[in-house]
């Protein structure tokens, strides 16, 4: 309980802090009892609502649970689904939920086989990131992995979704804004 009201406090003193996060649910490694993993989880999103914060969430090997938890989730909070790579399902109650989809290096890789949540998205709910240092995309797979990259994940969102790079470029830089409620 000191953790999360250390964290409560930080995000309320420093205006730096635009999300809480990244938290979610981790079943693939299982280093912390699932238990546990959703009692936080559902702790951090309480903290964004009562802060008026958006939330970045993981998840891996635990849909079933986060789904739970996203129906469950204060209707105030802005949440991204990160670095995703779900299922269709997954996707489709996230955006039930109104969470914005986040995309990284991933989507560039051979074996990526989620180019219909990719095209999926809503535009107005599309974000890039790179997963820095993790996910390096191609051609820098293998790498540490760099925000500036991200130009990379962008180009290749727009080839999967037959669009303009450019286009895309500017929607995930809006819905950024807009998410993180960075800017004027």
């Amino acid at each position: 309980a000191a953790d999360l009201e250390g964290v409560r406090e930080l995000a309320a003193e420093h205006t730096e802090v635009v999300a809480i996060g990244e938290t979610g649910l981790d079943y693939f490694h299982d280093h912390s009892p699932r238990r546990l993993q959703r009692r936080w989880f559902e702790g951090h999103l309480k903290l964004a609502a009562d802060l008026d914060l958006p939330i970045v969430i993981h998840t891996r090997e635990a849909e079933e649970d986060t789904i739970a938890v996203l129906r469950n989730a204060p209707g105030t909070v802005r949440k991204v689904l990160h670095c995703f790579t779900g299922s269709m399902r997954l996707l489709e109650v996230g955006l039930e939920e109104g969470c914005y989809v986040s995309f990284a290096g991933i989507i560039t890789f051979s074996k990526f086989d989620g180019q219909d949540a990719v095209r999926a998205v809503p535009e107005g709910r599309l974000l890039a990131e790179t997963d820095a240092p993790y996910l390096a995309p191609v051609p820098r797979r293998g790498k540490r992995n760099e925000p500036a990259f991200v130009t990379h994940v962008v180009a290749a969102l727009a080839d999967i979704r037959g669009e303009d790079v450019g286009a895309v470029a500017e929607a995930t830089v809006e819905n950024a804004e807009r998410f993180y409620a960075l800017g004027p």
